[in-house]
């Protein structure tokens, strides 16, 4: 398999854990064990949209379009680590809490714990790490 599919695969699974986080915080009482500020699943989905947006472009457009030129993929970039970093912020919500008056875990119809989250912002994490290591070596 060559570098650029692995790209193209890992940024379909990063426009997938965008929507499906969107979808899973969008409640009130989403799981996890802390609540988070509402802003974070917010900022979260909407650099992620954007991110997706200028890095199709960057992946489609041909250099010479300004689509495909060096400042849309460092936006691009940008827009993936704060995604990534959202990202992990939302991952707060399931950290361990020790004491009596430490908050219960609380599941929701998705999974029964963080699971799905840690697979999910951890998998953005390497992802954006390859994008970035992709695009600073040319590789697409």
């Amino acid at each position: 398999m060559s570098f650029p599919i692995v790209v193209w695969i890992l940024t379909a699974l990063a426009a997938v854990a965008i929507v499906l986080t969107r979808l899973r915080l969008r409640g009130e009482d989403a799981a996890g064990r802390f609540s988070i500020s509402r802003r974070v699943p917010l900022v979260h989905f909407f650099s992620g949209i954007v991110a997706l947006v200028l890095w199709l472009g960057v992946l489609v457009a041909p250099e010479d379009n300004p689509l495909g030129g060096p400042l849309v993929g460092i936006l691009a970039i940008a827009a993936w680590w704060l995604t990534a970093v959202c990202g992990l912020l939302i991952l707060m919500r399931w950290l361990p809490a020790r004491g009596r008056h430490a908050p219960e875990a609380s599941g929701d119809s998705w999974s029964d714990g963080p699971g799905l989250s840690l697979l999910a912002h951890l998998g953005m994490v390497v992802g954006v790490l390859v994008f970035t290591y992709a695009y600073l070596t040319a590789a697409v």
